[in-house]
């Protein structure tokens, strides 16, 4: 499944990183402890959360994820959105809870 798959999918809200989202996914990553997603999340995954401060970004980066979805209704930060659009790290919306999200993505058999 492709990052563009999921948007059509799901409806979701594109933030940032119009760029990346041909790129595809392997697999997915919920978690919010910024420590723990670098050293559990797997490459090229998609990833849950509800943090919307710059340092997703980063860890998105180290851990050449596919993407970020900012779950739960909150919105990322100006200076993260900026941070997405220079790395070309799609930074997507969702309104629900990450583990709404996450149940319709396991459901799909798709990741």
């Amino acid at each position: 499944m492709k990052i563009s798959d999921l948007i059509l999918r799901f409806d979701l809200t594109v933030s940032a990183g119009k760029q990346g989202l041909s790129n595809d996914i392997h697999g997915g990553y919920c978690g919010d402890l910024l420590s723990d997603v670098m050293g559990k999340a797997p490459c090229g995954c998609i990833w849950l959360t509800i943090q919307g401060h710059q340092n997703i970004v980063a860890v998105a980066v180290l851990k050449e994820m596919a993407g970020i979805v900012v779950t739960g209704g909150y919105h990322p930060s100006t200076e993260t959105i900026q941070r997405a659009d220079q790395e070309g790290i799609p930074l997507l919306l969702w309104p629900g809870f990450s583990f709404e999200l996450a149940g319709k993505l396991y459901q799909t058999g798709l990741l």
